[in-house]
């Protein structure tokens, strides 16, 4: 396996985790999107996050109506 981060240079590493912590924010905004415009609940998405319900609203509501996503109510 080819090596993407020098062991050895840790601001290397450091940015590697800032990108990956980036792209899977990003995941997550399109796929708690996704599953919401096909009309999971709240606490559907919550669970396979492994978060409460009230977590993943307060982190995504704002930009899925901003979005023009229909939330569904508990």
């Amino acid at each position: 396996m080819t090596e993407l981060v020098d062991p050895e240079d840790p601001a290397a590493g450091l940015a590697a985790v800032v990108a990956l912590r980036r792209l899977a924010d990003r995941l997550e905004d399109s796929q708690v999107e996704q599953a919401m415009r096909a009309g999971w609940r709240w606490s559907d998405v919550a669970e396979v996050l492994g978060v409460t319900r009230q977590a993943v609203h307060k982190k995504h509501a704002r930009r899925l109506v901003a979005a023009g996503v229909a939330l569904r109510r508990r």
